[in-house]
Parts: structure tokens; C-alpha cells; sequence
């Protein structure tokens, strides 16, 4: 399919995993595609065979600036955003534990690269996107979110952050032509997934209904639908990714 021939598509977070793997199914569907990231030798990988339809920005996502310079280089090169999958964002990994013992520092972090990021690129594509009255937005959230799952409280309150900014943004913007929606994956084999032990895995999947652990594929699928007019009429919404291991 070419659901996405001449659109252009910001992706944030770009380098590996989910995000890596978003940005390829977007090349494969026809888009021109622009990916930020900390990581500028795995965006470059990502990139290596977009050809004239990518563009690498390296750079710290958590810096307005780099958001800033990011938007500006894309709509000089391509032209306006039609798409947009806010999908950078950390736990505290290592640092992460029981609330009463954390730290006020970790859940800054946590809050600005989780919940901050998407605020700012957001914010970034929304004034054109309402002129042109045309516009998918994706954010990212985590079935963590709602299950609420010990020793992330900052994590999971940056995430539910998300899908609350994410219904506020798709009531403001359903009549200019513009849907936003949330997905919420939970165990993904991504670098971050690489650290569990595999005596945690298997809690994972026993937890699991579908019994094994999604891979970043599984997701990149769910955000192209959701960017793409066979949602059109979708706006508003969080979907799990998860194998079921959370119902609503």
C-alpha cells in the first residue's frame, strides 16, 4: 500500500525500536519522513536507505531547540506536516522503584522527555495543521499507564499525562480535519525490553493472554493505521498494544 504517497511525517524518538520501526513502515508506504534523535549513528541506519524521502535530525528531543530547528528543516525541505507520532519517551530504567524512595530529580526527567516532548512538538505542527484543516497525530502512552504497575509511578502519571492531553487536543481540533490519537503498547521487544532478566520475561508473557511479547513491528502497524484516512473517523482514542494483558 502507498497509503501515504507525498505526505510528510515527523517521527520523534527515531533511532531504534518502535520508533526505528515506524519510520520504515512510513518510507514503505510512500511518505517522506523525518526522524529526531538523540542517537544520530543509529538515525543515520534508520535513514541510510531513505533516499530524498528522509531526513535525520540529530539532537536531544528534551531540547525545545532541537524540536524547534527539527520542524523548521522539514517543512523548508518538504513542506507542510500531515503527520506527526510523538513517540519519544523513558522510564526511569535504573533508577526507576517505590515512590517513597525516588527522587524529585528522576521524576522531572521522566515527566519532561515522557509528557514535556510531546506538549512542544505538538504544539510545533498544530497552527498549520488548522489552517490547512488536515492533520493525524499519534502520541505515545503505555499500557503501564493503566495498569499502574509498581515502581513507575512517574512513568505511568507522564503517561496517563499523554492520553489526557490527547483527548483534550482531539475535542480542540475534530472540526479542522484533524484527529489525534494515543497508543498504548505494553511488552515490546525493544533495547529497553533487552534489560529484563529472563526470569521477568516470563512473569511478562504468563501475564500476557497472547502469550508472547510484541515487537516494535506490531506497533509501528497500529500508528500507520491511526495516521492514515481509514481512521478518519477515529479521534480521541487510546489502543492498547499488548496482547491483552489490558482490556477496556
Amino acid at each position: 500500500m502507498q497509503r501515504f504517497s507525498d505526505r510528510l511525517v515527523i517521527v520523534t524518538g527515531a533511532a531504534n525500536g518502535i520508533g526505528a520501526a515506524t519510520v520504515r513502515r512510513f518510507l514503505a508506504e510512500g511518505a517522506r519522513v523525518v526522524g529526531v534523535d538523540l542517537d544520530g549513528e543509529g538515525l543515520a541506519g534508520v535513514f541510510a536507505g531513505a533516499g530524498d524521502r528522509g531526513l535525520a535530525v540529530a539532537g536531544d528531543c528534551t531540547d525545545p531547540a532541537v524540536l524547534g530547528r527539527a520542524y523548521i528543516m522539514a517543512t523548508d525541505r518538504f513542506g507542510p506536516v500531515d503527520v506527526l507520532f510523538n513517540n519519544v519517551g523513558q522510564s526511569a530504567r535504573e533508577r526507576a522503584g517505590p515512590f517513597h524512595a525516588s527522587e524529585e530529580g528522576v521524576w522531572r526527567f521522566v515527566l519532561e522527555v515522557s509528557l514535556i516532548t510531546t506538549l512542544r512538538m505538538t504544539r510545533l505542527v498544530l497552527p498549520a495543521m488548522r489552517e490547512r484543516g488536515y492533520g493525524r497525530i499519534v502520541n505515545m502512552s503505555s499500557d503501564g499507564a493503566l495498569a499502574g504497575d509498581a515502581g513507575i509511578a512517574d512513568y505511568a502519571a507522564a503517561k496517563m499525562g499523554v492520553i489526557g492531553f490527547t483527548r483534550a487536543v482531539a475535542r480542540e481540533n475534530a472540526a479542522c480535519g484533524i484527529t489525534v490519537n494515543a497508543v498504548a503498547p505494553g511488552a515490546i521487544a525493544t533495547r529497553a525490553h533487552d534489560r529484563l532478566t529472563p526470569a521477568v520475561v516470563e512473569r511478562i508473557k504468563a501475564a500476557t493472554p497472547a502469550g508472547y511479547v510484541g515487537t516494535p513491528d506490531d506497533v509501528a502497524g497500529v500508528v500507520a493505521f491511526l495516521a492514515s484516512d481509514d481512521a478518519r473517523y477515529i479521534t480521541g482514542q487510546t489502543l492498547l498494544i499488548d496482547g491483552g494483558r489490558w482490556m477496556l
